[in-house]
């Protein structure tokens, strides 16, 4: 089984996997972002390297996706690889960041692998307003990440709402984490976990 979280920069991710995959012994795969040779120009300059993230983030999910395929045990993924180009990808065009002939061949080359793969049997989607992202994306102080802007984050925010509500790739379950704090709070942790068993249930019966 495959089971991916999705969700805004700073809404929780990244600690969520992590404590799902403690939690059920799952094995879990992170969003490249430590060997990322592209974020920190990105940030400093977006609309040159727009084009360069985009295709790297996407390289590097679908490489995740081709080993899940030969994986027998239950995953975990850290996004996926559709918000590159539902969300991220359109958002950088909408903005000028990225022009339309990069952007076309983006999704031509997305189109391309998305043929080649398949949809998590499960997506979590972690939903939050942007004062909470923005508390939290200070919080753990990477300094790339200092630069974002609050019309970025609800630019983001506006697709990744839109993105869900007409999602079709699997099961998905919505979590509002605005008033959660998973990390510290083991009983908001039991909360979720509690909605990922009824959906792995549903999955499994069906």
């Amino acid at each position: 089984m495959h089971i991916a979280i999705s969700g805004n920069i700073g809404a929780g991710k990244t600690s969520l996997t992590e404590l799902l995959s403690k939690h059920y012994g799952w094995e879990a795969h992170y969003e490249d972002v430590i060997d990322n040779p592209y974020l920190d120009d990105f940030y400093n300059h977006m609309e040159r390297w727009s084009f360069n993230l985009q295709i790297y983030f996407l390289k590097s999910r679908f490489e995740q996706l081709l080993k899940i395929k030969n994986i027998n045990n239950v995953i975990v993924q850290d996004r996926t690889i559709y918000e590159d180009a539902h969300i991220f990808a359109p958002n950088l065009k909408s903005m000028g960041l990225m022009n339309q002939r990069d952007f076309k061949n983006y999704q031509e080359l997305f189109e391309l692998m998305e043929s080649q793969i398949q949809g998590p049997d499960l997506l979590i989607y972690l939903r939050s307003n942007i004062p909470n992202l923005v508390n939290k994306i200070h919080k753990r102080g990477r300094e790339y990440e200092n630069s974002i802007s609050i019309d970025y984050l609800s630019r983001l925010n506006e697709r990744y709402e839109a993105w869900t509500s007409t999602y079709d790739k699997g099961n998905i379950i919505k979590i509002d984490v605005d008033e959660l704090d998973f990390v510290e709070n083991k009983e908001d942790l039991k909360l979720i976990v509690a909605k990922v068993d009824d959906e792995i249930k549903k999955i499994s019966a069906a």
